[in-house]
């Protein structure tokens, strides 16, 4: 899955989380909101190991995710810009004075849904796409985790082997389909390129047959 974690939250209050893997990814994520810098709507993204924390604050609500590297940056946003709307939208001004957890039971299936949608379905950076890349994702860096957290707080991330294994199971599949088509292409192209030399062929032995017979001769 190209998202593997994420949680809603108001300053450090967090108000619903899911993860689709075994890992410590929560309370990387609980250090990541303490160190954000500032109250203002941010974006920002801190990368670990072969996982990036992608980070987006709007109006005292943040929203936060950890993807895969490959998953690059576009995915991701459009994945915060979709919860923290659907959140927003649900909740109104109940989201800043819930209490920690008091969403998680109902929004948890969400996020859940979402990350799949936006891991999964090629129909979710298309739609990205045409509402067009935000302009505030391609002027994010990518910084280490490390300059967020201090040394001494850091923790490193564990993530468990079966999140790899569905992550790969996934490429693996697309890489699949893609081979497929590619086959089946080829298949195509070789069968007409075989009736086409078949026709051109009985052309040949037809013409040499009625070479020098005159036409009526020929038909008959």
């Amino acid at each position: 899955m190209a998202v593997v974690y994420a949680l809603v939250a108001r300053g450090t209050v967090v108000l619903a989380e899911f993860s689709a893997t075994g890992s410590n990814a929560s309370a990387i994520a609980r250090q990541i909101l303490e160190k954000i810098p500032g109250a203002d709507d941010s974006h920002v993204s801190y990368s670990q190991d072969r996982y990036v924390f992608h980070v987006k604050r709007t109006d005292g609500i943040t929203v936060l995710c950890m993807a895969d590297d490959s998953a690059g940056r576009r995915i991701p946003f459009a994945f915060l810009e979709d919860i923290h709307g659907r959140f927003v939208k649900t909740y109104g001004r109940a989201c800043h004075t819930a209490l920690a957890y008091a969403m998680n039971d109902e929004f948890s299936r969400v996020l859940s849904q979402q990350m799949d949608f936006y891991s999964g379905d090629p129909n979710a950076d298309r739609i990205n796409r045409i509402k067009g890349e935000m302009s505030q994702v391609r002027n994010v860096m990518i910084e280490n985790i490390d300059k967020v957290l201090e040394r001494g707080d850091r923790l490193e991330l564990l993530v468990d082997k079966t999140a790899n294994m569905q992550a790969n199971t996934f490429r693996f599949r697309r890489q699949t389909r893609r081979f497929n088509n590619t086959v089946w292409w080829r298949n195509v192209k070789l069968r007409a390129t075989l009736v086409l030399v078949v026709l051109i062929v009985i052309y040949v032995v037809l013409a040499f047959i009625c070479k020098g017979v005159t036409l009526p001769s020929c038909i008959r």
